[in-house]
C-alpha cells in the first residue's frame, strides 16, 4: 500500500509539473504580450470539460546540452469536442523552450494527426513557436517534415485548421500552409520564411515583424491568412463557428442545423437591389444575406481580393459554400488574386461534400500588362478547373453581368452547373454593349455625323438582342429566368432535388491543375 501511494504521488508530481508549463514568470510574460497560455486556449476552444490530454509526460531526449526536462516538451496534445463533435488538437506552449519543436514535440503532433485521420475527425493546431529547437539540429528539421507529410496525406480527407497565435517562422510555416484554413491574431502573430534580420542582411531592406509577416499583411496582401481576428479569444470562438459548417471528414455530409427561417420565404427587397444604371455598383453581400438562413454568412478571406466573396452559409439548415462576384469592388472583375481565392475555396467545398451556390455579376477578366505578365491565363484557369472538376451540387444565379470567358468560368451550365438561374436584369453576352458596339459598328460610327447618338441607338439595340437572359434561356444555358424575390425558395428546392446527386470524374491518380 505504501509503495502504491508513493507511485501515485510521483504521478501527481509529474502531472503537476506539466501543468505549470514554463512557470509563473513566463506565464505572466505571455499574458503581458496579450496572449493566452496554451492550456487557456484549449479551455476556450473546446467544450467545457471535454479535453483529454495525451502524452502529457513526454520529455525531450537531448543529452548533449544541459536543457531542463519539462513534461509535455512545449506542446499540449489530445482530443475533445466542439459543439459536441470530436476533434483532435495540439497547442504549442511558448512558455516552454519558446514552443520550439524537438523530435519528441513533433512525435506528439504526428500521433494526434494519425489518430485524427484514422478516426475521420478534424485536427486543429494552435501554433505559437520559436521554430526548430537548435540543440537538436537536423532531428528537429526531420520532425517538421514528418508533420508536413501528414498534412499532405490528410488534405481533402479531414478538415485541417491552423491558428497562428504567436511566432511561426522558417520551415514551421509550411505545415499551416498545407492546411485548409489559417487564422491569425492582429498584433501578436506573424509568419514568414525568413525574419527581418535575414531580410536586412540579404536585401538591405529594413522591415518589422508585423510589416514582413504580420496578421494584417497576410490577411490583406499575401492571402496566406483566411481569417484576421483581434485577440486570442475571438480567434478561438471563430474556429468554433467555422466547425459548425464542416463535416468531420470527406465521407460525411455537413451538419444540418434547424432554422426558423421559412424555406419558402420570398424576399421582395431583392427586386430593388440592382441599380437601373448597369454601370452602378451594389453590395453583393446584401444579396447573400437576404437569401441565406437568418442572414448569416461566415465570410472567408474577407480582406483579400475583395472583388470576389467566398464563405459559408446555410439554406434550409444545410451548409453551402458561397462564391460571388462583388460589384462594389472593381466592378466584380476577375483578376489573379480573385481567381486563386475562389478556386481554393471551390476545391475545399468539393473535397468535403459542400454544395456550391454562385452569384454572378462579372464584367470579365481584368485586362492589362500587369495581369498578363503575372499569368492571369494560368491563374484564371485554376478557377475554371476547380468548378469543372467539382462534383458537388452546383447552383448559379446570374444577377446582372456575365460577360465573355468569365461567364463560362463562373459555374456555367457548360462546366456542369446543375441549376443555373438568371434574374431579368441579367446580361449574358460575349462582351458589354458599349465595347461590342464599338467593334461591330466601327465603320458606321466613324462615318456618322453624330457618332454618340448613333452609338446610343446601337447600344440599345444590342442590349435588346443580346445583353439579356432570354437568348441564353432559349438555348437552355439558363434553366429559368426567375423573379429575384423567389431566389431563396428556388435555391432550397434545387438543393433538395440535388441531394442524391451522383457525379464522378474519369479515373485518374490526380489531375494536373495549372499551378
Amino acid at each position: 500500500m505504501a509503495d502504491s501511494r508513493k507511485t501515485l504521488e510521483e504521478l501527481q508530481k509529474r502531472k503537476a509539473r506539466a501543468l505549470q508549463g514554463g512557470g509563473p514568470e513566463r506565464v505572466e510574460r505571455q499574458h503581458k504580450a496579450g496572449k493566452l497560455t496554451a492550456r487557456e486556449r484549449l479551455e476556450v476552444l473546446l467544450d467545457e470539460g471535454s479535453f483529454r490530454e495525451l502524452d502529457m509526460l513526454v520529455t525531450h531526449r537531448i543529452t548533449d546540452f544541459p536543457l531542463e526536462k519539462i513534461p509535455g516538451d512545449g506542446v499540449i496534445t489530445g482530443y475533445g469536442t466542439i459543439h459536441g463533435r470530436k476533434v483532435y488538437v495540439f497547442s504549442q506552449d511558448f512558455t516552454v523552450f519558446g514552443g520550439s519543436l524537438s523530435k519528441a514535440h513533433a512525435e506528439k503532433v504526428c500521433k494526434i494527426m494519425d489518430l485524427a485521420l484514422k478516426a475521420g475527425v478534424p485536427v486543429i493546431g494552435l501554433n505559437d513557436s520559436g521554430g526548430a529547437r537548435i540543440q537538436e539540429g537536423v532531428v528537429s528539421l526531420g520532425g517538421y517534415a514528418d508533420i508536413f507529410l501528414r498534412n499532405t496525406l490528410a488534405s481533402g480527407v479531414i478538415p485541417q485548421i491552423s491558428a497562428i497565435m504567436g511566432p511561426c517562422a522558417g520551415g514551421a510555416v509550411y505545415s499551416p500552409a498545407i492546411t485548409d484554413f489559417i487564422f491569425m491574431v492582429r498584433g501578436t502573430s506573424y509568419m514568414y520564411v525568413t525574419g527581418p534580420a535575414v531580410v536586412k542582411t540579404v536585401t538591405q531592406e529594413e522591415v518589422t515583424h508585423d510589416e514582413l509577416g504580420g496578421a494584417q499583411v497576410h490577411a490583406e496582401r499575401s492571402g496566406v491568412a483566411h481569417f484576421l481576428e483581434e485577440n486570442d479569444v475571438e480567434c478561438l470562438e471563430r474556429i468554433r463557428e467555422l466547425l459548425t459548417y464542416l463535416p468531420p471528414n470527406n465521407r460525411s455530409d455537413p451538419p444540418v442545423l434547424p432554422t426558423d427561417d421559412p424555406p419558402d420565404r420570398r424576399e421582395e427587397a431583392l427586386r430593388e437591389l440592382i441599380p437601373d444604371d448597369p454601370a452602378k455598383p451594389y453590395d453583393m453581400r446584401e444579396v447573400i444575406k437576404l437569401v441565406v438562413d437568418e442572414g448569416s454568412f461566415l465570410e472567408v478571406h474577407r480582406h483579400y481580393a475583395p472583388n470576389i466573396l467566398v464563405g459559408f452559409a446555410r439554406l434550409g439548415g444545410k451548409t453551402v459554400g458561397i462564391v460571388a462576384n462583388q460589384p462594389d469592388v472593381l466592378a466584380g472583375v476577375l483578376d489573379i488574386d480573385a481567381s486563386l481565392k475562389a478556386a481554393r475555396f471551390v476545391r475545399f467545398c468539393d473535397c468535403f461534400n459542400i454544395p456550391l451556390v454562385t452569384f454572378v455579376d462579372v464584367p470579365g477578366f481584368l485586362p492589362g500588362t500587369d495581369q498578363e505578365w503575372r499569368g492571369i491565363i494560368k491563374h484564371g484557369a485554376k478557377l475554371l478547373y476547380a468548378y469543372a472538376e467539382a462534383t458537388v451540387p452546383k447552383l448559379t444565379v446570374i444577377t446582372r453581368k456575365a460577360y465573355g470567358g468569365a461567364y463560362d468560368v463562373m459555374s456555367s451550365k457548360h462546366i456542369r452547373g446543375d441549376f443555373n438561374f438568371a434574374w431579368p436584369t441579367a446580361e449574358i453576352a460575349v462582351m458589354g454593349p458599349e465595347g461590342a458596339v464599338e467593334i461591330i459598328y466601327r465603320k458606321e460610327l466613324a462615318q456618322a455625323d453624330d457618332p454618340e447618338a448613333l452609338k446610343a441607338q446601337f447600344v440599345r439595340e444590342y442590349r435588346a438582342k443580346f445583353a439579356n437572359p432570354y437568348v441564353a434561356a432559349e438555348m437552355g444555358y439558363v434553366d429559368d429566368v426567375i423573379d429575384p424575390a423567389e431566389t431563396r425558395p428556388r435555391l432550397i428546392e434545387g438543393l433538395e432535388m440535388l441531394a442524391s446527386k451522383r457525379d464522378q470524374n474519369p479515373w485518374k491518380k490526380h489531375g494536373n491543375i495549372p499551378l
